[in-house]
């Protein structure tokens, strides 16, 4: 049975960060639009505070989650432990996109770890947070983070990777408006992952 929390306690938070990786889930309000989960790791989540989160969105395929925000602000979040101790935490609540030339850009990027190919910041506010069991997940052992995505986007000049935005990042697969331009160039080139 799920239990709801007011806030993320010192404990959920201590869970969160000991997480390798996170699922965020979106859609669009249109009732035949696609609706959107991704994993996302590399050490680019934050905890800001009991409420609020934020996470590093690196340039890839598609906007998906940066179009549905834009449209709706709805975003779920979800941790799951493949550790012995078996828990799922879900996070539901409105988000929104910091791109590159926005101000609070600036004053929130030194919260991660520099990486080429950032696009933006995403900061999203708890409504609902709610823990469950988790004993259909697989206890499973890390490894290591990829090192897959810092190859490709390491070949790339900011030119390149401006381009891919241009190309599938400003729009979503059903067509809503995501980054409202590319990356500025400064931005792109931190150090490689």
């Amino acid at each position: 049975m799920a239990t709801i929390h007011p806030e993320l306690s010192d404990e959920l938070q201590a869970f969160i960060r000991a997480q390798h990786m996170f699922f965020i889930s979106t859609a669009p309000l249109a009732a035949d639009g696609l609706v959107n989960a991704s994993p996302k790791g590399l050490d680019t989540l934050r905890i800001l505070d009991r409420l609020t989160l934020a996470y590093l969105d690196l340039t890839g395929s598609g906007a998906e989650t940066i179009a549905h925000l834009r449209e709706n602000g709805r975003f779920a979040l979800m941790f799951c432990s493949f550790a012995n101790k078996p828990l799922i935490l879900r996070i539901h609540g409105t988000g929104e996109v910091i791109e590159s030339h926005d101000p609070a850009f600036e004053t929130m990027i030194d919260l991660f770890p520099r990486r080429a190919g950032t696009r933006a910041i995403i900061k999203l506010t708890a409504r609902r947070i709610a823990d469950s069991c988790g004993w259909g997940v697989p206890v499973m052992d890390f490894t290591r983070e990829r090192d897959t995505y810092g190859a490709y986007i390491d070949k790339l000049d900011a030119g390149a990777i401006q381009a891919g935005q241009r190309a599938t990042n400003l729009a979503s697969l059903d067509g809503l408006p995501a980054l409202s331009e590319p990356t500025r160039e400064d931005a792109i080139g931190y150090e490689p992952i």
